[in-house]
């Protein structure tokens, strides 16, 4: 049987990433896309080139007919239809082909009274940036519905990981690890929902691989870990060579700041994502992935935490 092809567009991205090193663990053979091979993965062929540029896509793509759509725009710049429109870029490359396209999907899509999220669930956003991520999900479903690809939508919480930078870890509860200060995240006693990146992108691989046993426009939600303040206190805490002074960030610091920083402003408006539980659920895809294929969530937290103490204390 020859080895199956895909392209990760926006290789150099938290999804991209850990998609490819899955894609390429799981035996397929992988091209990634980017403006630059930023961080390059071993059995992973790089393609430079620029998501604005629709031939360059469409070349890079090529003969390949699994597609993880991982592009996305700095979080201040959604606005003024420029998340549309490079959705329909990367539709226009596709073009007529029928190929799959995998897209990451979040919770913005959804409300704060929405507490147990499923694929079946009508979709109320709640802030302009979640009218947005439905809008560019609408675009795609109305080309799976025309039949000109096949869409797969897998939708999940917060992402940390390993050697991750620019997500809720390195931004806020540790930015201060190395005063020995952790600074929590969320509303204690609320569930919150958090996507451990190796395992979401290995999620990735087994949609593409059943993807021939999927309808035209699939939408899947994962459940990730589920957790409280609390279980984060306590996994982070026990993962950590050094004690930890516990505390709640503040983050009415996000208004602050958001003054002069549009990108904060922007983040601070999702705040109802912290202060109300609402949990992913997908017994269709956890039948998919099969029992055991989550990370436990200590083990996760450890493989996140460990690397992150150790990279303080080279640079110090």
């Amino acid at each position: 049987m020859s080895t199956q092809q895909v392209i990760i567009l926006g290789i150099n991205g938290h999804i991209g990433h850990n998609a490819a090193k899955a894609f390429v663990a799981a035996g397929w053979d992988v091209t990634g896309y980017g403006r630059s091979n930023r961080h390059p993965i071993e059995g992973v062929r790089f393609v430079k080139g620029d998501a604005d540029d629709v031939e360059a896509l469409r070349a890079a793509i090529g003969e390949i007919d699994v597609v993880v759509n991982a592009l996305n725009l700095p979080y201040h710049q959604w606005d003024n239809g420029r998340m549309e429109a490079q959705a329909e870029r990367v539709l226009a490359a596709l073009g007529k082909s029928g190929k799959t396209m995998l897209f990451p999907g979040n919770i913005y899509n959804y409300a704060a009274t929405d507490r147990v999220v499923t694929p079946d669930l009508p979709q109320h956003p709640q802030t302009p940036r979640g009218a947005i991520r439905v809008q560019v999900e609408k675009v795609f479903s109305a080309a799976a519905q025309r039949g000109d690809i096949q869409l797969i939508i897998l939708r999940a919480g917060d992402f940390y990981g390993p050697n991750n930078t620019f997500d809720w870890f390195d931004l806020a509860m540790l930015s201060e690890a190395g005063k020995g200060k952790l600074k929590l995240m969320g509303a204690r006693g609320i569930g919150h929902a958090w996507a451990y990146l190796p395992d979401l992108g290995r999620a990735f691989e087994k949609l593409a691989w059943h993807r021939k046993e999927l309808g035209a426009s699939e939408n899947f939600h994962f459940a990730g870990h589920y957790v409280t303040p609390e279980d984060l206190e306590t996994a982070i805490v026990a993962a950590a060579p050094v004690r930890l002074k516990v505390s709640m960030f503040p983050r009415w610091i996000f208004g602050a700041i958001g003054l002069v920083n549009p990108m904060m402003r922007e983040v601070g408006k999702m705040a109802y994502l912290w202060e109300n539980p609402m949990e992913l659920r997908d017994p269709r895809l956890d039948a998919i992935l099969g029992p055991g294929f989550a990370t436990p969530f200590d083990a996760a937290i450890k493989a996140t935490v460990v690397p992150f103490f150790a990279a303080e204390r080279k640079a110090a």
